[in-house]
């Protein structure tokens, strides 16, 4: 079993910047690829961006040039750089195994964007 924590929300004005973490523990040993999640109000969660053990990244068109996942694995810890915000990036952020494992999702941290 997988435990995550996801930190690093907040309030920000429109072209600000905020960096999430995601601190894993327990068997991590077994996880490949990490990834990044959202849901907006009144929307379905969707993937944002991934990254696999050997550092490759994918980003979702609607972020791509903004946002920036990293991750350390001696700290098992994963991280979402996010530049440039926009209102349109308000929802809570979660992350998880890519593809995601439904026991895996944990509370998440809101991420609210002011025009």
């Amino acid at each position: 079993q997988v435990q995550l924590v996801e930190s690093g929300g907040g309030l920000v004005q429109a072209g600000g910047s905020l960096r999430l973490a995601c601190a894993a523990s327990g068997n991590t040993f077994r996880i490949n690829a990490m990834g990044w999640y959202r849901q907006a109000p009144g929307k379905q969660r969707e993937l944002v961006t991934f990254v696999t053990i050997g550092g490759t990244t994918n980003y979702a068109d609607s972020v791509k040039g903004r946002f920036t996942i990293s991750r350390d694995n001696a700290k098992n810890t994963m991280y979402l750089q996010m530049n440039s915000l926009k209102p349109e990036d308000t929802a809570v952020y979660y992350c998880n195994t890519y593809p995601p494992k439904p026991n895996y999702w944990g509370q998440g941290t809101q991420v609210t964007v002011s025009s």
